[in-house]
C-alpha cells in the first residue's frame, strides 16, 4: 500500500479500523469486560460435563454370536438369537454382528449336518463293497485288524 492511499476509516491494530484496540482506551470495554449479556464460552465437548450423550456400546453377545459362528456353529446360533433380543430392549449397537452371526451360523450348521450325511454315506457304501475272503464285512475286517485278531 502507498502513502498516497489511505483506508478510508484511518489506522488500525492491523491496518483497519479507526482504533487500535477499540474504542475504549487499552481496547474492549470498559473495566474489562467481555462483550455485555454474554457470559464465557462453554467449555468444548467432553469436558466439565458437557458433551454428547454416551453412546451405548456394542453388545458382547452380538460380538460372540459372530465369533462362535466359525468355532460352533449351533452355540452362534443361540447367541444371536438371544442378542437380537437384547439389542431390541436395551437400544444398544451391534444388531449386524448378531444378525451375520446367527445367518452364518445356520448356514454352517446346514453345511455341517450335510457333510457328515455325505461322508457317512460313502462309507457305509464303501463298507458294503468291501469284503474278505471269508465274505465279512469292512466293519468286521477293521475291527480283527485293529486288535490283531
Amino acid at each position: 500500500m502507498t502513502d498516497a492511499q489511505q483506508e478510508p476509516y484511518g489506522p488500525g491494530p492491523y491496518g483497519q479500523g479507526p482504533y487500535p484496540g477499540g474504542p475504549y482506551p487499552g481496547g474492549g470495554y470498559p473495566g474489562g469486560a467481555g462483550q455485555p449479556g454474554y457470559g464465557p464460552y462453554p467449555p468444548p465437548y467432553g469436558y466439565g460435563g458437557y458433551g454428547y450423550p454416551a453412546q451405548p456400546g456394542t453388545n458382547t453377545m452380538a460380538i460372540l454370536a459372530l465369533v462362535f459362528a466359525f468355532i460352533f456353529a449351533p452355540v452362534a446360533i443361540v447367541l444371536g438369537v438371544l442378542a437380537r433380543k437384547q439389542i431390541r430392549r436395551t437400544g444398544e449397537q451391534g444388531m449386524g454382528l448378531a444378525t451375520a452371526g446367527l445367518v452364518c451360523g445356520i448356514v454352517f450348521t446346514v453345511l455341517t449336518a450335510i457333510w457328515f450325511i455325505v461322508v457317512i454315506t460313502i462309507f457305509a457304501s464303501v463298507a458294503n463293497h468291501i469284503h474278505d475272503e471269508n465274505g465279512t464285512s469292512a466293519v468286521v475286517f477293521a475291527a480283527r485288524a485293529y486288535f490283531g485278531l
